[in-house]
């Protein structure tokens, strides 16, 4: 369970009747989350954790992640 909120607590966020969500202030600051930025949504259904990620890090994150991967296919591919 702690490993659940390591992290600073940035208060809380309250879901309007259109299902909209406003991140408090100091969050948006601290991640640079401005009016019209996209963010990804990912959840755990069975512990109920919502988690926000800027999609321009979502994105940056991928590309890494893919070139990552095709070095490691080469290398694979090398030794076969």
């Amino acid at each position: 369970m702690n490993a659940i909120f390591k992290g600073k607590t940035y208060g809380t966020a309250t879901v309007g009747e259109r299902g909209q969500l406003v991140i408090p202030s100091e969050l948006r600051k601290a991640l640079s989350i401005k009016p019209g930025d996209q963010l990804m949504v990912f959840a755990k259904l069975d512990k109920r954790i919502i988690s926000l990620m800027p999609e321009k890090d979502f994105s940056q994150f991928l590309e890494r992640a893919s070139k990552l991967i095709a070095k490691l296919e080469s290398k694979v591919s090398r030794e076969d």
